[in-house]
């Protein structure tokens, strides 16, 4: 299938998303208008501590209208690498350095409208190394048990789509490495 750009016009042009409307031609000759955030790539990671617990962050979303529970991440800057980027997050969200980082894999965030592109990474081995927040983010820290994350995901706890997809990622990692069945998950 064939879908042929005919006309592209910016609405919108933000700190870390564009907002533009696509003139399409779709297969059979038809147009049609879409409305595309163009975003920058991001990363999440999933930090082990040393006690083999996951790292999670709670923070208020304004989007949302509450606090949700989410793993670390954050927008690359422009040129920055994914993985220098997630250091820069981990460093920066959960105030240490990630000695091991492994990307396990990447997806598209929302594909029928936006070109996010996120990177999840594994981390540990982590070491104090902080670096100064966002001035927007308010984030307090939650160190929480491998099977406790994927209960409280299937219990609607855990609502943010890039933390779900990314333990779902992580879950061959953890039968793998952490001796994690599927019967111990619930």
């Amino acid at each position: 299938m064939t879908y042929e750009l005919i006309s592209s016009k910016m609405i919108y042009s933000g700190r870390v998303f564009d907002i533009r409307s696509d003139l399409v031609q779709l297969p059979g000759g038809r147009t049609h208008l879409f409305d595309i955030v163009d975003h920058r790539p991001a990363v999440t990671m999933i930090p082990m501590d040393e006690d083999r617990r996951i790292c999670f962050i709670r923070q208020y979303r304004l989007a949302a209208g509450k606090e949700l529970i989410e793993l670390p991440a954050g927008v690359l800057e422009v040129g920055e690498e994914p993985m220098a980027g997630a250091q820069r997050e981990i460093r920066e969200e959960v105030g240490m350095s990630a000695n091991n980082l492994k990307l396990i894999g990447e997806f598209f965030l929302a594909p029928g409208y936006s070109t996010e592109r996120m990177y999840v990474y594994l981390a540990d081995r982590l070491t104090p190394d902080p670096l100064p927040k966002d001035e927007d983010e308010f984030i307090s820290l939650e160190r929480i048990s491998i099977t406790e994350a994927y209960r409280m995901v299937r219990l609607h706890q855990i609502e943010d789509a890039k933390s779900i997809s990314a333990l779902l990622l992580a879950l061959p990692y953890f039968i793998e490495s952490e001796g994690i069945t599927l019967s111990t998950l619930g």
